[in-house]
Formats: structure tokens, sequence, C-alpha cells
């Protein structure tokens, strides 16, 4: 399995897929190697031709893909439109990973689920990509034993 971690930007008007602006950006890290991929929309395709870069991506990984974010019931669901929009599956399949549940299960408190975020190196600045990388430095210390 190949870790994947993911960011998403959308307009402030978006709360989810087909209301508002829409997904504007998002950014992927592979966890073991930290190679990225940046997602936006070409202006001649819109999404599709993107996700379809994107699947070649996670493809060349050869490694079954598991999405990771911070909020994956957010950021999840956008992805999972667009590549079922655009190539009619999801190569992440029907689920994902929450940093924060992970951490907080680490410590033993149920409610301990922000904590973990001062532990990424990467500025959090809302741009996707570097987003995802400071996620996969937070997680990669917390595998080291940070709390």
């Amino acid at each position: 399995m190949s870790l994947i971690f993911v960011d998403v930007e959308a307009g402030f008007d978006s709360p989810c897929p087909g209301i508002g602006r829409g997904m504007t950006w998002f950014g992927a890290v592979e966890f073991e190697s930290c190679d990225t991929f940046e997602g936006l929309p070409h202006l001649d395709l819109g999404w599709s031709k993107t996700m379809l870069e994107f699947e070649s991506w996670l493809v060349q990984l050869e490694r079954r893909p598991t999405f990771v974010s911070d909020n994956p019931a957010y950021d999840w669901q956008w992805i999972n439109y667009h590549f079922w929009h655009a190539l009619g599956h999801n190569p992440f399949g029907h689920s994902a990973r929450r940093i924060s549940d992970f951490y907080a299960g680490l410590r033993g408190d149920f409610y301990k689920t922000q904590e973990w975020k001062r532990l990424r190196v990467t500025k959090h600045d809302h741009n996707p990509v570097h987003d995802a990388m400071g996620n996969v430095e937070a997680f990669k210390r917390i595998l080291a034993g940070e709390r």
C-alpha cells in the first residue's frame, strides 16, 4: 500500500461538490518518497485531464493508493467526485484515513485531534502541496514517537 496525503482547496462558497465555485486546486504527496502531484484544472478540459494525470501518477507508484488527510470528510469528497466524473471510478476506492484519529488513538484520548498539527515542518499556507507535505512531515514525526 502507498500512503497518499492529499489536501484540497475549494471556493469559500463551495461546501461540497456541485455547489458554488467548486474545487480550485489540490495537492498530493506520497509518504515514503515525498513525491508530489499538483492538481490544477486544465483550461481546455476542466478537471478531466487533471484527474487522468493524477490517476497516472498514482499508477506509477505500483502499489494500491491509500488516501490520507487531516480531514477526509472534506478532502476525499472532492477527489472522489472528480474521479467519478472524469474516469467513472476512484482509484482510492471508498475509504480514507484521518491523521487526527490516528493521533488521538495514540494519545488514548478521543478529543486530542488537533495537537499533532504543531509537528508540521512546512508551514500550513493553503497551498495544497505545502499543506499535504506538512501533514506527511508531521505523520513521520508521530510514527517516530513524538506526541
